[in-house]
């Protein structure tokens, strides 16, 4: 409706009162920087440019509503002059807010009412002018989002993409220092609202808005997340293909992150942390010829280049960067049940089909989620000759988790292994069926049972690498798993030979903290570092003592006597045979005495011989066979020992018999240094008061990496006595498993061919392309031109030491001659003389 005071309105009138008239378009920049200066000093030219405003847009109103498009009858100028106004008052309404209060509901009305029939370059100095209103803060984004959702679906292309961009960076903007939850719950109600409509052109557009704040990091939040997965219900197919495609490629897309602090600190959380000693570094670089101090270079290269990759990849997988929207889903049940209902159901082409798929499997896995009707579904569509097959069986193996029933994967398990695993099928399809068994089978041990395990085996003995490679791989796995289920010559020398797989149900609870046991290791070890004794033991008793069972304390205690009158009889021993070697003081009195002594030595020997052998019979399970043999030979030499001396008093010992003492003390000191060992483990692990500080923490992550770096040496050879077995094969843990995304073409065989006599030939010529044309080495020398003679090269050869040394000495004595000879000269008569 047009107001009463918009005809009085005139060009002329305001050229006659205003400085710059109003009549001229091109002059309103000029009028605006006078205003933005003194504002006060232009009011009544304001106040006319505003009603000029409204009678011009009273009268394009007029306009179209007489005629069928706005640009016939002089409506192009009109509304050239409109949006140059529009543009003109949105700049200069920060300093009058009281004057232009009701401008912004001006310009949104017009745009609601006739945004469609407005013509393009109107319409976008409108949109323009609304912007820039929201951005100076004088009327709030909330009340304009409706609007700018509007002008999304409008098909002007231009509008479409300015108010989409406005969108995004004024809720950025909004979220930059912090959220703003009241704020950004209206907003989110609007877009669901768009989403949730049947309507596929506004919804598409509020899902194009979630998804890119999502991406940002913006809207980083659960309801967001949800409303994004829900989008996968939508009735239209291309919303609900939208939504698939969004969170299946999540994780692989470059994620950006407005903040820089927290970017620095991801990189700071990625950094590996790589601690290697200073002899190995010192062999690597100083001891050898060059050569080897070379290769052990390069060796050292490959180890910390190996173990930084397997730290940042641990770190991306188990670290706080992982993130999926799937993981944040409030009934991940619900969801998968839903969209494997809308799958059984729907008529889409292959590729969406599979796309469904995926994220049902995706979602199985990453909340260990029971839907026993998927695996019947995959089981239908496998077949080495199926389209896309290794997508499919990896979304079968992302599906596969601790939780779910042996007995419902068991048909899809077989199917897998009678349609690609036979002896008739193509060594690629051989290969990808084994590939496939390990991973399932490194999900759900129990699947596996000894005849097929022994039948798959066998194919390591195939002439096709690829085959080959994804055998051993499986008895790999099962080295680490279950080695009772191989054959003895496949078992190798596994870590754990008891390993067995969890039943089903079965869960570990940790009772400690992890790594806890390296400091006790570390205490220990710093402890017995100065003792010689520590050499004696390796790795095979280091593992003996922490399979070993606890002993009492009557057993330690009786083996602490019977090893202290043991040592106490050595050092008799050894003071007899001191004393009948050098052949001084062999009295009658003397031998009075070594025959006292020999009785009480006998007499040690003797208790200390059947204290030995309780402690034998008691510990025969805490201590190696090789240690009872050990003390069995020692037995034999004390009771040797006691039968010579109950014959012959005075009679020496021989060297044998010695030994046999020697060794005796030996394995009683050992055994009590591992009881003591196991003893004081078993005291450690019953402290459940024990409270870790920053320092331990920091010292356990220390001793990992250590560790780590240990075994990575001895694995690539540079240090001897490592043991390597844990270094092969790492079992990942189940959260680990879940997370992980299953490639599919790292379950086809990537084998290298060989290639033939002209792919060859082609590849040695394409390596002579920069090369010039082959001469003759006398050739090269004849055609030489350049380069210096025979006595410049002479005259640049550098002197040896000795030479320089003399010519320096040559020209110090010149120096000094020359010196003395100046002082000499007569320098005419004395004027005091």
């Amino acid at each position: 409706m047009p107001r009463k005071h918009a005809p009085a309105f005139t060009p002329e009138a305001a050229t006659a009162s205003a400085t710059v008239g109003a009549g001229q378009p091109h002059n309103l920049p000029v009028l605006q920087a006078k205003m933005k200066r003194d504002p006060e000093g232009y009011e009544e030219e304001l106040r006319q440019l505003h009603r000029h405003f409204e009678s011009s847009v009273f009268l394009f109103q007029q306009q179209a509503a007489l005629a069928t498009t706005s640009s016939s009858g002089g409506g192009g100028e009109v509304a050239k002059e409109l949006g140059d106004l529009a543009l003109f008052l949105a700049h200069v309404a920060p300093f009058y807010p009281d004057d232009l209060a009701d401008l912004p509901d001006q310009i949104g009305g017009l745009l609601d009412t006739n945004a469609r029939g407005l013509p393009p370059g109107l319409r976008a100095h409108l949109v323009q002018a609304l912007i820039l209103l929201v951005n100076r803060k004088i009327v709030d984004l909330e009340d304009t989002m409706e609007l700018f959702m509007e002008l999304q679906v409008i098909g002007d292309r231009a509008v479409k993409k300015l108010a989409f961009s406005h969108i995004v960076h004024s809720i950025r903007r909004m979220n930059q220092k912090h959220k703003n939850e009241l704020s950004n719950r209206k907003l989110q109600n609007v877009l669901f609202k768009f989403l949730q409509a049947e309507e596929e052109s506004r919804a598409k557009r509020a899902f194009t808005i979630l998804c890119d704040l999502h991406r940002r990091r913006v809207w980083f939040d659960e309801r967001t997340t949800n409303a994004i997965c829900d989008a996968c219900f939508h009735p239209s197919s291309r919303i609900m293909i939208a939504a698939i495609s969004f969170l299946l490629g999540y994780e692989n897309a470059p994620q950006e992150d407005d903040s820089e602090a927290s970017s620095s600190e991801d990189e700071a959380d990625q950094n590996p942390q790589i601690l290697l000693s200073k002899q190995d570094v010192y062999k690597a670089n100083h001891k050898g010829t060059a050569a080897s101090k070379k290769k052990k270079k390069a060796k050292l290269q490959r180890v910390i280049r190996s173990m930084k990759r397997q730290q940042r990849k641990s770190v991306e997988e188990t670290g706080s960067s992982f993130y999926s929207p799937l993981t944040y889903l409030k009934d991940a049940q619900g969801f998968a049940e839903k969209l494997f209902s809308r799958l059984q159901k729907c008529n889409e082409r292959f590729e969406v089909r599979m796309m469904m798929l995926k994220v049902i499997a995706r979602t199985i896995g990453l909340h260990h989620l029971v839907l026993l009707n998927f695996y019947p579904y995959l089981q239908r569509y496998v077949q080495p000759h199926q389209r896309d097959v290794t997508t499919l069986l990896a979304a079968a193996v992302q599906a596969c988790h601790d939780m779910v029933p042996p007995d419902a994967v068991e048909p899809l398990f077989k199917q897998i292994v009678n349609q690609f695993v036979h002896d008739r099928s193509r060594p690629e399809a051989i290969a990808v069926g084994l590939n496939v068994v390990r991973e399932i089978c490194m999900r759900m041990p129990l699947m596996m049972n000894e005849d097929l395990l022994q039948d798959l085996v066998l194919y390591k003995k195939s002439h096709e690498k690829a085959v080959s490679i994804a055998a051993r791989s499986l008895v790999t796995l099962f080295r680490e798993i279950c080695p009772s289920l191989l054959v003895k010559k496949d078992r190798g020398r596994p870590v754990d030979p008891k390993a067995r797989p969890k039943a089903f149900g079965e869960v570990t609870v940790a009772s400690n903290v992890p790594g806890a046991e390296l400091l006790d290791e570390n205490i220990s070890s710093e402890g017995e570092g100065s003792d010689d004794e520590s050499d004696a033991f390796d790795s095979d008793d280091e593992m003996d003592l922490a399979s070993a069972s606890p002993a009492t304390e009557e057993n330690m205690e009786g083996l602490s006597v019977a090893n202290k009158h043991g040592a106490d009889g050595d050092t008799k021993e050894e003071d007899e045979a001191s004393d009948d070697e050098d052949g001084t003081g062999q009295d009658d009195s003397n031998n009075d005495s070594d025959e006292l002594d020999d009785d009480s030595d006998m007499d040690a020997d003797t208790d200390m011989s059947d204290e030995d052998e309780d402690d034998d019979d008691e510990l025969k399970e805490s201590i190696n066979g090789s240690e009872d043999e050990a003390s069995g030979q020692d037995e034999d030499s004390d009771e040797e020992d006691k039968s010579k001396g109950s014959g012959s008093k005075v009679e020496k010992r021989k060297l044998s018999d010695y030994i046999g003492e020697l060794n005796a003390a030996d394995a009683s000191l050992r055994a009590l240094k591992r009881l003591a060992t196991a003893k004081k483990a078993e005291v450690s692990s019953d402290e459940t008061g024990k409270i870790l500080s920053d320092e331990d923490f920091k010292r356990i992550k220390e001793l990992k990496a250590k560790k780590e770096a240990k075994l990575a040496l001895a694995q690539h050879g540079l240090i001897k006595g490592g043991d390597t077995r844990s270094v092969t094969f790492k079992m990942p843990s189940s959260d680990q498993l879940s997370r992980k995304r299953v490639d599919p073409l790292e379950l086809e065989a990537h084998v290298r061919r060989k290639m033939s006599k002209e792919e060859r030939l082609a590849l040695v010529k394409a390596g002579r392309e920069d090369r010039g044309a082959y001469m003759a080495r006398t050739a090269v020398k004849q055609k030489k031109t350049g380069g210096l003679s025979n006595k410049q090269k002479q005259h640049k050869k550098r002197m040896p030491l000795a030479a320089t040394r003399a010519k320096a000495a040559r020209s110090r004595q010149e120096k000094k001659q020359q010196r003395k000879r100046s002082g000499n000269q007569f320098r005419g008569r004395k004027a005091w003389k």
